[in-house]
């Protein structure tokens, strides 16, 4: 009687360890979207701990649906790959007030990751991002104006797409849109996955 109990003690114990353990470890993990372009699916983690505001702001434009229509402006082999500002027509969409800079997180903008573009103010950054497709270490703070480039999230799934991306044909359409794809790169949405 008393093993039987104590055999049913203990699986319990077990059981309900385990189930904390997997909520703590559901409760911990980042955020993940999956990005529809014409050209196939990208998957991203987004790094919620180490750039918060920058997260929070990419998700915000996710949910609000912003991204769906928007293209790849700024496409550059071995260099990056950057979206999530203008229509396939080239109209810029109107977004919301920048956020700060969070370049010092020590995130590095290494191959996959994503960070976001900005102006030459390093607080600038909306709704625009760019795909890093080698390791870009001028982007990294201090580099290029002492501030860096906030990365806040790696690519999980698809980099062969952003590959495919940056590979497409590009030509210069007036001093505004350098490196765009002849044949736009749509990104049909944006959502998060997980």
């Amino acid at each position: 009687m008393f093993r039987k109990l104590a055999v049913a003690t203990v699986t319990l114990l077990i059981s309900v360890g385990i189930s904390y353990a997997a909520e703590t470890v559901k409760q911990t993990k980042n955020p993940v979207v999956t990005m529809e372009t014409s050209l196939g699916n990208v998957k991203i983690e987004l790094y919620e701990k180490e750039a918060p505001l920058s997260v929070k702001n990419f998700l915000d434009y996710t949910k609000s649906g912003f991204y769906s229509g928007t293209i790849f402006h700024r496409v550059i082999p071995s260099f990056m790959a950057q979206g999530g500002g203008f229509t396939v027509d080239r109209k810029q969409k109107p977004t919301k007030a920048p956020v700060k800079n969070e370049a010092a997180n020590g995130l590095k903008n290494d191959r996959g990751t994503i960070a976001m573009a900005r102006t030459a103010a390093p607080d600038s950054a909306t709704a625009q991002f760019f795909i890093n497709v080698v390791n870009n270490d001028m982007l990294n703070r201090p580099s290029p104006d002492g501030a860096g480039y906030t990365v806040f999230g790696k690519v999980i799934d698809g980099m062969d797409i952003v590959d495919k991306i940056v590979s497409v044909k590009t030509s210069n359409v007036n001093m505004v849109f350098q490196n765009l794809p002849e044949t736009p790169v749509i990104i049909k949405s944006v959502k998060v996955s997980k």
